[in-house]
């Protein structure tokens, strides 16, 4: 995730941008995906202000040729952290399989700003081709506090808010969650626009590298549906799986979305 943390909000920010962006990236205490999710995207980053590191972000496939994910990943002046220009799609290997696209236009929504917490933390990205692969649906509306989620990253399995201290994964970790209440957030971070997150499981939650990666519920017929892009921390513990996270909540940012995607610029 993005800015976890105060002090870390531009370094996690930019460390997390490649690595899940945030302080949340690749889940901590996860597991091993357990079935295909086609929808599901990498981007590799990096970020020259922390010595040329390597990182990466998650992304969700929402149209044959568009990904949403965390504005903070896309964000080279905020946050330091630079796409290096593609994104795979489809594979459940952080650098295999799967279908791999150029990034052909990045649009970060107009009220982005980084901050503690970030606000309205979501971007898109046009593919320079449309895949094969099956877009997920972005649900009408998150489920009530309580409803069962799960979060899908290449984040770190190390909990750490340093990127030279993250270890990610080859396989894509998932692990499940559920809808917080605002208060279980520390105040001000969740909102209309923040979706509170908690772990089932102590010590696990999304970190460095799972930023920009998919919140996901159970819809209709059992279909999985996008809730959320992971964006930071919950809390202000410097550790991703000593607190809830926090993911900008997608289906509030429907009507955006749609414009941006059926705009005549970005056809």
């Amino acid at each position: 995730m993005p800015s976890l943390k105060p002090a870390l909000v531009l370094l996690t920010g930019a460390l997390c941008a490649m690595a899940m962006t945030g302080t949340a990236g690749a889940v901590v205490n996860g597991s091993d995906s357990t079935e295909r999710y086609e929808f599901m995207a990498s981007i590799p980053e990096t970020v020259p202000a922390a010595g040329g590191a390597k990182g990466v972000c998650g992304a969700s496939l929402i149209h044959p040729r568009w990904v949403v994910t965390a504005a903070h990943c896309v964000d080279p002046e905020g946050t330091g952290a630079v796409p290096d220009g593609t994104i795979r799609i489809g594979s459940d290997r952080r650098t295999s399989g799967g279908t791999v696209r150029a990034i052909d236009r990045v649009v970060r929504h107009p009220g982005y700003r980084l901050g503690q917490p970030n606000q309205h933390d979501i971007a898109l990205i046009r593919l320079d081709r449309p895949v094969r692969e099956q877009p997920i649906r972005v649900a009408a509306r998150p489920g009530r506090a309580g409803t069962p989620t799960r979060l899908l990253g290449f984040g770190t399995t190390v909990d750490t808010v340093d990127i030279t201290e993250a270890v990610f994964p080859e396989r894509l970790q998932q692990l499940d969650t559920r809808r917080g209440a605002v208060s279980e957030c520390a105040p001000g971070y969740a909102d209309a626009t923040r979706l509170c997150t908690i772990s089932r499981k102590p010590g696990a939650m999304a970190c460095v590298g799972d930023s920009g990666g998919p919140q996901i519920q159970r819809g209709k017929h059992g279909r999985w549906e996008l809730i959320g892009t992971t964006s930071g921390p919950g809390d202000t513990d410097s550790l991703c799986a000593n607190g809830p996270g926090l993911y900008t909540n997608v289906p509030a940012h429907a009507e955006w979305i749609r414009a941006t995607i059926n705009g005549p610029s970005h056809r």
